[in-house]
Formats: structure tokens, C-alpha cells, sequence
């Protein structure tokens, strides 16, 4: 929800500002705060979901580089899932062209995105030295259908970097729609422009191709 340089300063062997959705961020304003009321409402798992997922990319951490990559892989891929709303990420980022996709190339793409997401960061979040996250337990309303949690990284020494998990209702739960860096720079703001830079010089396939090669670039060609 790539390339950014966003924790660098928290914990640089760890994590570059490469993040989630992977581009370099761009500044995006956060909506309207919707009434409080809204936001006491949120269920307190859109917050457990955050403690989740932080809890994962602790243990990857821990794990680190002397453990397999594709095992890492294997043990962050379903907490990503739980976590994210990866094709809604994708379907916004793509924009209006999303729904002109033929359904099996819509398909790969949500394969390539879902697959270099997780390896992003199963890659960054390799090197255990004293990190430690915290999750807010005030959430915000977002607008009237999104909440952001607060967490930060907490480095072992230096200051901590906030994150902002903009959190929308599903089928399934809170899911996670965009990440804000520094608490209000959203990843999908910049990836937006370049997926559909790439769309309209090469389309989908284009789109496919990128996402494949960053994967198996992060991955030491685990994921080629």
C-alpha cells in the first residue's frame, strides 16, 4: 500500500524509506476529520489489527537475514493479507483504467502487487537491534467511512517515526487502504502517478512486468 526513505533515520539497516507500497512519497492532505463519535465507534480491532501486523514484522525482524527468504516470505504473507485491502490499494492506484481490465490481467496484477508488498517487507524488516512499535489506542476518523491508527517505530536509540494506517471496513474486518509517513504522507498518493505512468507507456503488462522485477530484486531472486 516502494522506494522511500521514510524509518531511515529510525533504524537504516532495517528499513529504507522503502515501505509498503514501495515509491517515493509524495505529501497528501488527510481528510476531514469526521465527529468524534465516529471514531469511539471504530471497533478496537482495527487497532488490534496494527498490533498484529507490528508483532509480525518484529518476529521478521528478529528472524532476519540468517533465515531463509522465502520462509520469511511464508511466515509474513498471510499477516499482510489480514492486514491490507491490497486490491482496493491496487484498484485506486491504477484508477479509472482498473475497471477497462480484462478480468484475468486484473488477476496477475493483484499477484505481482500482493507478492512484491510482502516482499518489501519481508526485505526491510530483516535486522533485529532493540526496535519496538507502539499503537495509539485513540483512533481518528478519517472522513465517514475511514479511520487512521497511530503507531510508531521506536528505535533502539534516536527518534521514533510515526505511521498513519488509514483503515476502511470490510467483509472481512478493518483493512488497511494507505500508509501515512510521518504521519501524513501517503504512499499510494505517489504511487498512483507512476502505475499509471507505466500503464499508459505499456499497460497492464508493463504494470506486471515493474512489480515482478522489484520483487525479485528484493527478494535476491527468491521470487523470480
Amino acid at each position: 500500500m516502494i522506494e522511500n526513505e521514510t524509518v531511515a533515520a529510525a533504524n537504516r539497516p532495517m528499513l529504507g524509506r522503502r515501505g509498503l507500497f514501495g515509491l517515493a512519497a509524495a505529501a497528501a492532505v488527510l481528510p476531514a476529520f469526521a465527529p468524534r463519535a465516529f471514531a469511539d465507534a471504530a471497533p478496537a480491532d482495527a487497532v488490534a489489527a496494527i498490533r498484529a501486523f507490528n508483532d509480525a514484522l518484529i518476529a521478521s525482524m528478529k528472524a532476519g537475514k540468517a533465515q531463509d527468504f522465502n520462509r520469511r516470505y511464508a511466515a509474513l504473507a498471510p499477516v499482510v493479507d489480514r492486514t491490507f485491502d491490497l486490491q482496493s490499494v491496487l484498484a485506486v492506484s491504477v484508477g479509472p483504467r482498473w475497471n477497462s481490465l480484462p478480468a484475468d490481467q486484473q488477476a496477475k496484477l493483484l499477484d505481482a502487487f500482493r507478492r512484491y508488498t510482502v516482499a518489501s517487507y519481508v526485505a526491510n524488516f530483516n535486522n533485529f537491534t532493540g526496535q519496538s512499535f507502539t499503537v495509539s489506542p485513540d483512533v481518528r476518523a478519517a472522513g465517514t467511512e475511514q479511520v487512521v491508527v497511530s503507531s510508531k517505530l521506536v528505535p533502539a536509540s534516536g527518534d521514533p517515526v510515526d505511521f498513519g494506517y488509514v483503515m476502511r471496513q470490510t467483509p472481512q474486518g478493518w483493512r488497511v487502504v494507505d500508509v501515512l509517513a510521518d504521519g501524513s504522507i501517503s504512499r499510494v498518493a505517489t504511487q498512483r502517478s507512476d502505475f499509471r505512468s507505466l500503464l499508459a507507456r505499456g499497460g497492464g503488462d508493463a504494470l506486471i512486468a515493474s512489480l515482478q522485477r522489484k520483487a525479485a530484486d528484493l527478494s535476491g531472486g527468491a521470487l523470480a
